[in-house]
């Protein structure tokens, strides 16, 4: 079984549509567990409604509301109540094609030396387009999303410590514990932009614009994780 996991902290005019394209999975055998990490935008409002129809489609489901705590926090909140061989760590704002659940699935069953399988995907109208497995490119650049999917005996967890680039710092760990990931080459979610992925910025600013917030707080985060993993620093 499935376990999907979604944080969401106010985010309630995107959360029905995350679960409806879980609802519509030709994969069927998988629990939701959704931690409402201290929202008050009325998410628990769009969760009550909810509840109905994922009876309807009956898939087993579990709400946790928490104070608000982070969302690292969140996801293992949500780690200790799945009862699933397989976890995926869906964003809120996270539109999953049909089959994407059916086709990571069938990728790890088929790989069994791989302990993860992540897609390309769109956020908004730009199109992530990744590539294979590399262990020393993932530690230059993060790359896979925290939306792969996972076994759960080679998963970690999440380090509550850590407040960005969340992704690549359980991704780097994975590694250090001898853990690979596996790609599939399609595109099988869509990022709408506004949850827990950080805003997109074209790759130049980062180079070009230090001066920015949103950059100085990225260059912050990757230090930390730089450190944390013993990574060199890149300019």
């Amino acid at each position: 079984m499935i376990s999907v996991i979604i944080p969401v902290y106010n985010q309630a005019d995107k959360i029905s549509i995350c679960l409806e394209s879980l609802i519509n999975q030709t994969y069927r055998d998988l629990e939701i567990i959704i931690v409402d990490d201290g929202s008050t935008d009325g998410v628990d409002k769009v969760l009550a409604l909810y509840e109905s129809k994922l009876q309807a489609a009956k898939l087993p489901y579990k709400i946790i509301v928490q104070a608000n705590q982070g969302s690292n926090p969140a996801r293992n909140r949500g780690l200790a109540e799945a009862s699933g061989d397989y976890l995926l760590f869906s964003d809120a704002d996270i539109n999953w094609r049909t089959d994407a659940l059916e086709k990571l699935f069938k990728a790890l069953e088929t790989n069994p030396q791989a302990s993860y399988c992540y897609s390309s995907f769109r956020f908004g109208w730009k199109r992530f387009r990744l590539w294979p497995f590399d262990g020393e490119r993932l530690r230059r650049q993060p790359y896979v999303h925290t939306s792969a999917l996972v076994r759960r005996a080679d998963f970690p967890g999440f380090d509550n410590q850590i407040k960005r680039l969340q992704d690549w710092d359980v991704w780097l760990t994975m590694l250090e514990n001898g853990k690979i990931g596996l790609f599939y080459d399609d595109f099988l979610f869509t990022v709408a932009g506004g949850g827990h992925i950080s805003s997109w910025l074209p790759s130049f600013a980062y180079k070009l614009m230090p001066f920015l917030p949103r950059v100085k707080k990225y260059k912050q985060a990757e230090a930390i994780l730089r450190a944390k993993h013993h990574l060199p620093l890149y300019e």
